[in-house]
């Protein structure tokens, strides 16, 4: 059974404007992404020592920083290094000359002894996106 010719033609159209579509999407991310802002953040401290605590407290960590940029700074996520401890990043942009905190709370339930934590904290920043905090905490 031989398919008409105007199906074919209109299944290749069809076919041929997806395929366009999804280049275009994929363009326009690149694009949003090259044209994003940066700027500059500069953090009061990036790593801390916390000393003794007792097994099964939950320590709070406070990373404070500086939006020193001309443009509003994004911090996209914190990531901890591990499942022991929580962050979340600030849920709005910090204007240019603004000041804003990371927190994050280790529990350390099991945790007994020396722990040396890290913090990887993605922002629109220029140089470097990533960028590493750390605290260290001993668990008695």
């Amino acid at each position: 059974m031989k398919m008409p010719y105007a199906l074919l033609v209109t299944a290749l159209v069809v076919f041929s404007a997806c395929g366009n579509q999804d280049k275009n999407a994929e363009a326009g991310t690149e694009q949003s992404a090259a044209n994003e802002k940066l700027t500059s953040i500069e953090w009061e401290a990036t790593s801390k020592d916390y000393g003794n605590i007792q097994e099964g407290q939950k320590l709070e960590v406070t990373f404070t920083f500086k939006n020193v940029g001309q443009s509003n700074l994004v911090i996209k996520s914190v990531r901890p290094s591990c499942g022991c401890t929580a962050a979340e990043p600030p849920a709005k942009p910090i204007p240019p000359g603004g000041t804003g905190e990371i927190t994050a709370t280790f529990d350390s339930k099991g945790r007994k002894g020396a722990n040396h934590k890290d913090l990887y904290v993605e922002a629109n920043t220029d140089g470097t996106a990533m960028h590493r905090l750390l605290f260290d905490v001993f668990v008695d």
